[in-house]
Order: structure tokens, then C-alpha cells, then sequence
């Protein structure tokens, strides 16, 4: 997911997609443990993922109290 793409949805969608992604981290990290996971690349997607929507709540919470 892009970062224009979070920046478009509200904070609590963002926070729905950022648990759902924490999730599917968590079952890529068991899959890479019992050697069952083919697609390596999508953990770093993942990851990348949970940055950007993190980041963006982050800038909102700072735009919050900056006004």
C-alpha cells in the first residue's frame, strides 16, 4: 500500500489495516520458523507497510497538537 493511499483513509481504518498487517506479520514470521514460507520479499512488505501507517498517524498526531 502506498503512502498516498493511507494518507487518503481515516485514522481508524488505518488502525484496523495496521492490526490486521501486525497479524499477517506475525503468521509470515511462524511460516519462516517451520520453513513453510515460499514468498520471503512479503515480510519486508509487510513491514514497510506498518511503518508508512504508523508514520501517518504519527504526522496527524503532530498536526493535532500543533494547531
Amino acid at each position: 500500500m502506498k503512502a498516498k493511499e493511507i494518507v487518503e483513509l481515516t485514522t481508524a481504518e488505518i488502525e484496523q489495516k495496521l492490526k490486521s498487517l501486525k497479524e499477517e506479520l506475525f503468521n509470515l514470521r511462524f511460516q519462516l520458523a517451520t520453513g513453510q514460507l515460499e514468498n520471503t520479499a512479503r515480510i519486508r512488505e509487510v513491514r514497510k507497510a506498518i511503518a508508512r501507517m504508523k508514520t501517518v498517524i504519527r504526522q496527524r498526531e503532530i498536526d493535532v497538537n500543533n494547531r
